[in-house]
């Protein structure tokens, strides 16, 4: 079996789980460097996982000659010049989202992956792997509800009185940059593609988290994206939820109407007892979409050694970042922002 000679630079939470699946799960991937500042990183990844080649500096792990691929699971802010970096050592990659909180950055990773077309990049927006979405896309696709036209979508995080969303905000570009880019990449994509957003506006508040008072955040928010060609999207997010995660997308077409999760059920199970009937909760994100990490690690994998088209483009991830980031600029100053 031809295999990709794989690196990862990042083995944070999210970077662990997607080395597990390079070394593990994915039968056409070879897991042959690590990356990390930490030492205590790089020794997990000699202990668990038999990674050989292990380095603290990014650049050191890019002159690896033997080196095909590289995944991308460090800080947002890393990521647009890591790309580069990448592509400049004629690797592919993948990269977690988002591809960055700059738009202009965003633009400057797209113009570097054109002059080398024969690598592939793609930036990790997993909701397009998981099953149930793809289901739905493509029933919309083949028109079952007719015409798309609305879009509502949540993303709703347990809360963590351990304060590391808090903490976290001072990087992560705010709860909407952070946690609702799935739901505005998930929207562009079950609306048909390539939409275009023509303003935005956004509203929150803080319930439990004063701490992210100084960053400009929020731990509950909503906002409302118009697109030019007259689709809409509403989209909610929490940090605050007492069950656990669950996500929700239901699409309104002219002819009916989709919906995708949002009652965040860990499993089929149903107990009755003397507290009354109820199902036990997905904990956290992973646990709903750990198939769907595994497709998108496999999925990147198969499309560099077949070399297919990428599944999804860095357009979309610029998009992405553009509403994102314009939602955020909306909650600060407290108006519709017009892209």
């Amino acid at each position: 079996m031809n295999r990709l000679r794989v690196g990862i630079a990042g083995l944070g939470r999210m970077g662990r789980r997607h080395a597990e699946n390079l070394a593990h799960r994915v039968p056409q991937a070879e897991l042959v460097a690590a990356c990390d500042p930490s030492a205590d990183e790089l020794g997990w990844a000699q202990r668990h996982l038999g990674v050989a080649q292990r380095y603290g500096d990014y650049a050191e792990m890019l002159a690896q000659p033997d080196l095909e691929a590289v995944f991308l699971v460090t800080p947002t802010t890393l990521h647009a010049q890591q790309i580069v970096d990448a592509l400049r050592a004629r690797k592919h990659v993948f990269s977690e989202k988002p591809l960055s909180l700059d738009v202009g950055e965003c633009q400057r990773v797209e113009a570097e992956a054109a002059l080398q077309p024969d690598l592939k990049v793609m930036i990790g927006f997993v909701r397009r792997f998981d099953t149930s979405f793809r289901h739905a896309h493509a029933r919309i696709m083949q028109g079952h509800i007719g015409r798309p036209l609305m879009v509502r979508s949540h993303t709703y995080d347990k809360h963590d009185p351990g304060g590391y969303f808090v903490r976290y905000s001072k990087s992560s570009g705010g709860i909407f940059a952070d946690m609702s880019v799935h739901d505005i990449d998930s929207a562009r994509w079950l609306l048909g593609g390539p939409v275009v957003p023509a303003r935005v506006f956004a509203s929150g508040l803080i319930a439990l988290n004063e701490g992210l008072r100084e960053f400009e955040d929020v731990d509950n928010g909503v906002a409302t994206c118009e697109f030019a060609t007259g689709e809409i999207a509403t989209i909610h997010a929490s940090r605050t939820m007492a069950h656990g995660f669950e996500c929700l997308a239901e699409v309104i077409g002219t002819e009916g109407r989709i919906t995708v999760g949002g009652e965040g059920r860990y499993d089929h199970v149903m107990i009755a007892d003397k507290h009354g009937v109820r199902h036990e909760s997905t904990p956290t994100f992973y646990d709903r979409f750990e198939e769907a990490f595994l497709r998108e690690d496999t999925e990147f994998v198969q499309t560099v050694l077949e070399d297919r088209v990428t599944p999804l483009t860095l357009r979309d991830a610029t998009e992405a970042t553009r509403i994102a980031m314009a939602i955020q600029q909306s909650l600060r100053e407290r108006r519709v922002i017009s892209l």
